[in-house]
């Protein structure tokens, strides 16, 4: 099958989706019923033919979602036969009221608004990315005075997992007091076909309401590779998707206003953005794993609240952990607590509620390291050197 069959299919999954969410939406819940079902039989035929397609994943959990949502449907339905041929709008809300979500929460499934309390001693190390986001949000909300060329809007965090990219945006918004808005892509693709578009409007939408009753706003979008990134065959979907993102940001930019409003994109995979939005995140910071220094902080961090025994040395054990994120870190000093409390328990002593585990000795740490290598391959780290040397914007 052509690549042209395939963008008619999707679109005519799209065009099937939006008009069951709207009809959904509207209480219409017979017709939405049948447009659910024409979108599922429409993604799953697309997946079918093509076995190998890359987006079959999301497409049929799409279908899966659409499905229950027609289960559901027919279930607060079938409660009400008896009155189904004369059921308006209005009487079917009613019924299904009883035992059905309505889709108007969809966007607020997706999106997490909170006011952190992260403070900046907190986020270990890092000091290139803290300076690079200081100059880009904090200086400009303390003193917009002083740029009169304006400031960035668009920062992009990379690198490996588990390094404190979302520390970093978190504690970003606590010093400037600022709202968080916390958003994952790949939900926002995934969740409804024919709704992500909408959802990125709303988001945007959002914000800036914030923005114009409370002061500062950040919207940090995890995995920002699932909406930005580069496809090798794509769909109408995805397109406008994107499209829609690119024009918010755009809006954002206007070098007219001066909105003290920022979004903050995280990846793992830098690599897989599409080169076009690069220019969007003025500010590309590498956040790399935690140098010997940052490691030793780490570990006085994670093992203040445990009991040590005087043999544990901390400083050999950072070194021993070159190459480790601060997550490993962290699930390091969780699985030296969990050796001593499990001895604790195969001894039969933790029937005794003053029991407690004995201290942790460097033996622990040892042992633990024979069995926990770093999450981070040595050819990803390669990987992302490579991409910092070409595209880095500090």
């Amino acid at each position: 099958m052509s690549y042209q069959a395939a963008k008619e299919l999707e679109e005519s999954a799209y065009y099937y989706a939006s008009q069951a969410i709207k009809m959904d939406s509207q209480g219409s819940y017979a017709t939405a019923i049948s447009y659910y079902q024409k979108a599922i039989a429409t993604l799953i035929k697309l997946a079918q033919l093509y076995p190998d397609y890359k987006l079959n994943k999301m497409y049929l959990e799409r279908a899966a979602a659409y499905q229950e949502r027609v289960k559901a449907l027919q279930a607060a339905r079938g409660t009400s036969s008896a009155q189904e041929a004369s059921d308006g709008p209005v009487t079917q809300a009613v019924q299904a009221s009883k035992g059905v979500e309505t889709l108007k929460a969809t966007f607020d499934d997706l999106v997490m608004k909170e006011k952190p309390n992260v403070r900046w001693e907190e986020v270990i190390g890092l000091d290139d990315a803290k300076k690079a986001i200081k100059e880009s949000i904090i200086f400009p909300v303390k003193r917009p005075d002083l740029f009169p060329l304006g400031w960035p809007r668009g920062i992009l965090l990379y690198g490996p997992p588990g390094c404190g990219k979302t520390m970093l945006a978190a504690a970003a918004a606590s010093e400037i007091e600022g709202y968080f808005i916390t958003v994952d892509a790949a939900s926002i693709m995934s969740k409804w076909l024919g709704e992500a578009e909408k959802n990125v409007s709303k988001l945007f939408s959002y914000a800036r309401r914030l923005l114009d009753d409370n002061g500062p706003v950040i919207i940090f979008i995890d995995e920002l590779d699932s909406l930005l990134g580069t496809r090798s065959q794509e769909v109408g979907g995805e397109v406008r998707v994107r499209n829609q993102f690119l024009k918010e940001m755009d809006g954002i930019m206007d070098k007219g206003k001066t909105l003290q409003l920022y979004v903050i994109g995280a990846t793992n995979k830098p690599w897989s953005l599409d080169p076009p939005f690069l220019r969007r995140f003025q500010k590309r910071i590498y956040v790399p794993l935690p140098d010997l220094k940052a490691r030793l902080e780490m570990f006085k961090l994670y093992t203040a609240p445990l009991k040590l025994d005087p043999s544990v040395d901390l400083t050999q054990i950072a070194k021993l952990t070159e190459g480790y994120s601060g997550s490993d870190i962290r699930d390091i000093c969780q699985s030296v607590q969990l050796r001593v409390v499990s001895e604790l328990f195969e001894s039969g002593a933790a029937v005794d509620k003053n029991a407690q585990p004995r201290e942790i000795r460097m033996q622990d740490f040892k042992e633990v390291l024979r069995y926990r290598r770093p999450s981070v391959s040595q050819e990803m780290l390669r990987a992302y050197i490579a991409w910092t040397e070409n595209f880095k914007a500090l």
